[in-house]
């Protein structure tokens, strides 16, 4: 029991779906305080139906690239690499929790459990064979990857059909906020993915993974990386802009951005390993601590 838990934590990328999911719920806290309730058992059903479609969604990847996983050192010790599940096994599994994890999501509101079969479609079967051919998986992911607010958020609200409940909300609060949840977490995508692609460069190889924007450690890529970390400056300022995000969360934001735009400055500058994981640590620290923030300094709209 104790080996198929491990592997199950494995299999569903426990980590990463806890992220996921955290930046759901905190979304969705958010959208409650926009309406002046918070509905706990609604909270808990996000969290549950949040895990089980990001934890199907990994499954799904990693059915998908259980040959290339072997190949690589970060992943051969996955359940399907290593044999210690089979793809049978793996795919009831994720199917089980795609199936169990939307219709609760259906349930709590119907666009957001419309985003999440969009986000299991996006990520599992469009981004995971794009990461062998171009680039451009990083960006294709960024969307999926930027899902889960805009999911937590509209899960906050009754809903009937594509229909939100506008009753006592403003129409600026269901479209305006949760679209700038969405920008901000897409835009942090940019220097989190390609700092963790520079770090891990040698092991993506491997498999044949083109995830840097030239496909290798180059100056072109650093300069991208520095880019990408400097519009974190901008995109932290969308919340105040807009009206829901007090003076504290701007603050922080805008330290953040220039803790990102500092790194990504010395990793342009030196294009080591050591300053991309400086890009890296800082990106693990910004998302959650800002959306942290935000939620208790939201301006309700």
């Amino acid at each position: 029991m104790k080996e198929f838990i491990s592997d199950f934590n494995k299999l569903v990328k426990l980590r990463l779906t806890l992220t996921v999911v955290f930046s759901a719920s905190i979304a969705f806290l958010i959208g409650a305080k926009q309406q002046g309730e918070v509905m706990w058992f609604n909270w808990l059903m996000l969290t549950i139906g949040g895990f089980l479609v990001t934890g199907a969604a990994n499954g799904f990847n990693e059915i998908i690239e259980r040959d290339l996983d072997k190949l690589m050192v970060r992943t051969m010790d996955r359940p399907l690499p290593s044999g210690r599940m089979n793809t049978g096994q793996a795919l009831v599994l994720s199917l089980f929790m795609g199936i169990i994890g939307t219709l609760v999501l259906v349930q709590l509101n119907f666009i957001a459990g419309l985003l999440s079969v969009f986000s299991i479609f996006l990520y599992a079967f469009v981004y995971t064979p794009l990461k062998q051919k171009s680039p451009i998986a990083v960006l294709v992911g960024a969307f999926p990857g930027a899902l889960p607010p805009l999911i937590g958020y509209y899960a906050a609200f009754e809903s009937a059909g594509f229909g939100l409940a506008y009753s006592e909300v403003s129409e600026s609060a269901v479209v305006i906020v949760p679209l700038v949840l969405f920008a901000v977490q897409f835009f942090w995508q940019f220097p989190h993915f390609w700092a963790i692609a520079w770090v891990a460069d040698e092991d993506y190889k491997r498999a044949g993974f083109r995830l840097l924007p030239t496909k290798k450690k180059d100056k072109t890529s650093a300069v991208l990386i520095f880019i990408s970390a400097l519009i974190m400056i901008p995109a932290g300022f969308l919340p105040w802009y807009y009206g829901f995000g007090g003076y504290y969360f701007t603050a922080v934001s805008l330290l953040g951005g220039l803790l990102f735009t500092y790194y990504g400055y010395q990793h342009m500058l030196k294009m080591e390993d050591a300053t991309a994981k400086k890009v890296m640590f800082t990106s693990f620290l910004y998302l959650p601590l800002t959306q942290l923030v935000l939620l208790f300094d939201y301006l309700p709209l």
